[in-house]
């Protein structure tokens, strides 16, 4: 799982998110006249021999790929090969890691041009238009000049207008194949209405790096797009995931736009969502009668200690009283934690286990997720990480942040006791009283295969985080 993935892991049962901002890049390269095929090899479950094959009968001009820092060697690995295959195809990296680290790809591997920023879809569109004789190229490219040597454009941009983007095209995206674990039903589909977060100052989040500046469409525009997806899709579950759904006024619109359209009749929404965005208890009411489903917030952290380093920039108490405002009004929570900062003891991780586990008990949360830090390159994190001489190896070593061994030095837990930490989370989802709170509320087939999906992907995770895997046994596949 690689796009839209901002937390990347190897499952044992993996579910597969829309990649939306390389989607649309193949929406507008289609719109613009080119011809655009999409091939996800990850959802289609596709080995290297599969890829390849079907690399040699399109016979591209250009391939662009989204890579990410616990792969982004084995994409240089991928480039080099396809280019001995077909040396005249152009090659684009994009992501995070090429944001923050823009010169090594080209310095490693023979790709022609990186972006960087997170306007994947403009920079690509405009990249194809130049490469025709149209336009400048865009700002934020890195690529080799005639001497070969490593050059760019600038600093990113990110003063496009997305009021001026299409709606995906979810047939050439094949957007039927996406999904999350907690989809209630088979007409689920991503929308991404802001890119990507407003407050943008958390130091643990990689979508700081691409967009460090918020920017979102009109909510009548969303409301368009929902509306598109029931008629032509049968939309009947919607998840935005833009990194915080816009709040104020913008969310007061949208939610009386569901309601004068009639949309809260026909799909459930889910989005993310900051705790103090939710203090007021009139917003998640207002959000329910609109048709939302769920909201998706992070705990970090159960030490404000440790909030305050990450720049989260909100209390246990907001929390607390974000969670209870929630559930009052009847909407799901969705708890996401993480485990194994260098600077927390076992105490204080212990701490964030509990806290998570005693929302849930309460009823103030109705999913925990957990998971082991990972600080991706270019984060303020990252930085914080290398200051402190905090990596358990060496930083440079990229395989090794994917989740399957902590990533930092702990002051007094051994790798194994980090990743035992984040599996009992999970151990939670086997208390009697939540399974009788599930098979309570079940109501429909429906709920039937939501508690039976739950319970496999429980079963997974408790696998994921079973032990520290060594290096040599983590998955080598890109599928």
């Amino acid at each position: 799982m690689l796009t839209q993935n901002r937390q990347f892991q190897w499952f044992s049962e993996p579910s597969y998110l829309y990649p939306l901002v390389p989607a649309m890049a193949a929406t507008v390269l289609k719109e613009a006249g080119h011809d655009v095929h999409w091939n996800d090899a990850i959802v289609r479950g596709w080995d290297f021999e599969q890829f390849f094959a079907y690399f040699k009968e399109q016979r591209p001009d250009m391939v662009i790929m989204e890579s990410k820092t616990p792969v982004i060697k084995k994409h240089w690995r991928l480039v080099k090969e396809m280019k001995g295959m077909m040396p005249e195809c152009k090659f684009v990296l994009m992501g995070d890691h090429t944001t923050a680290k823009p010169a090594e790809s080209l310095e490693h591997c023979p790709v022609d041009y990186v972006f960087t920023g997170g306007n994947y879809d403009v920079t690509a569109r405009a990249l194809c238009n130049h490469l025709e004789g149209e336009g400048e190229m865009p700002p934020g490219v890195w690529y080799r000049n005639d001497r070969g040597e490593i050059v760019h454009t600038g600093d990113f941009e990110l003063n496009f207008d997305l009021n001026e983007l299409p709606f995906h095209d979810r047939d050439l995206t094949v957007a039927n194949r996406y999904f999350e674990k907690w989809k209630k039903y088979d007409g689920f589909y991503y929308t991404m209405v802001g890119r990507d977060c407003p407050y943008a100052k958390c130091t643990f989040c990689s979508w700081t790096v691409t967009h460090p500046r918020f920017k979102t469409r009109r909510p009548e525009l969303l409301l368009d797009e929902i509306g598109y997806l029931i008629e032509e899709h049968g939309a009947q579950e919607i998840f935005d995931d833009t990194g915080t759904f816009p709040a104020g006024s913008w969310l007061k619109k949208f939610c009386d736009g569901m309601i004068d359209r009639g949309y809260h009749k026909k799909v459930l929404v889910t989005c993310n969502m900051r705790f103090d965005y939710i203090k007021n208890p009139e917003i998640p009411v207002m959000m329910k009668k609109a048709g939302f489903r769920k909201i998706k917030s992070g705990i970090e952290s159960a030490n404000q200690r440790s909030m305050d380093i990450l720049a989260k920039g909100i209390s246990l108490q907001d929390v607390v009283t974000g969670c209870k405002n929630a559930s009052k009004a009847g909407l799901e929570v969705h708890l996401t934690t993480m485990v194994g900062y260098h600077w927390e003891s076992r105490e204080e991780a212990q701490n964030t286990i509990n806290f998570a586990k005693d929302l849930m008990k309460k009823g103030y949360a109705e999913m925990l997720q957990a998971t082991v830090v990972v600080p991706y390159v270019g984060t303020g994190l990252y930085y914080h990480g290398l200051e402190h001489d905090a990596f358990r190896f060496d930083p440079f070593d990229y395989d090794r942040y994917d989740m399957t061994e902590p990533a930092f030095k702990t002051p007094d837990m051994t790798p194994e006791e980090v990743m035992a930490m984040a599996n009992s989370l999970y151990k939670n989802f086997l208390d009697p009283r939540f399974v009788a709170r599930k098979l309570l509320s079940i109501r429909s087939w429906n709920d039937v295969s939501y508690v039976a999906r739950g319970a496999k992907a429980v079963i997974g995770h408790l696998k994921d985080f079973s032990g520290v895997r060594s290096h040599a046994d983590a998955s080598q596949s890109l599928t």
